[in-house]
């Protein structure tokens, strides 16, 4: 019974969720995100990185406090900074700003979504799915479609 529920509910979200979408934009209140990717990785990698386009048009600032995802032991919002002459990875405890009116992109070498322990390999044109919260927007589940191992964007993306 709690199965057939789960499925349920499962196939409810799926028809919902086209409605959140417009041009390949996820809204969720004033949060607007675009471009999500991975990489595909080695079959035995421990670990992965999500890129996405987050833009806040509201007048408050809002904040990514958490990422989960059933692909991965732990996922965390990380961001790469130099120290000294050395690039250092750590998860931002406290979650990513979003400031009003503006745009944060995670990429490759920045601020990213970081998947570790992960439970199956990353397939060039499969997707992941996560699971985004935001302090005051709320939660949203954005696919990751999965790019080649080198991408830096995603795929079919246009650089203006």
């Amino acid at each position: 019974m709690i199965r057939l529920l789960r499925a349920a509910l499962a196939a409810a979200i799926l028809v919902v969720t086209p409605a959140l979408a417009h041009n390949g934009v996820i809204h969720l209140g004033d949060i607007n995100i675009s471009l999500p990717f991975t990489r595909a990785t080695l079959p035995n990698a421990p670990v992965g990185g999500g890129f996405l386009t987050i833009e806040n048009t509201g007048t408050e600032a809002d904040r990514l406090v958490s990422a989960t995802s059933e692909v991965a032991g732990e996922t965390q919002i990380h961001e790469m900074a130099m120290e000294g002459d050395v690039m250092k990875m750590r998860q931002l405890a406290d979650g990513l700003e979003i400031p009003a009116g503006e745009t944060v992109v995670l990429a490759p070498g920045g601020v990213h979504i970081m998947f570790m322990g992960l439970k199956q390999a990353f397939v060039e044109g499969e997707t992941v799915a996560v699971t985004l919260t935001f302090e005051k927007s709320g939660s949203v589940e954005v696919l990751l479609p999965v790019a080649a191992a080198a991408a830096d964007m995603p795929a079919g993306a246009m650089v203006h």
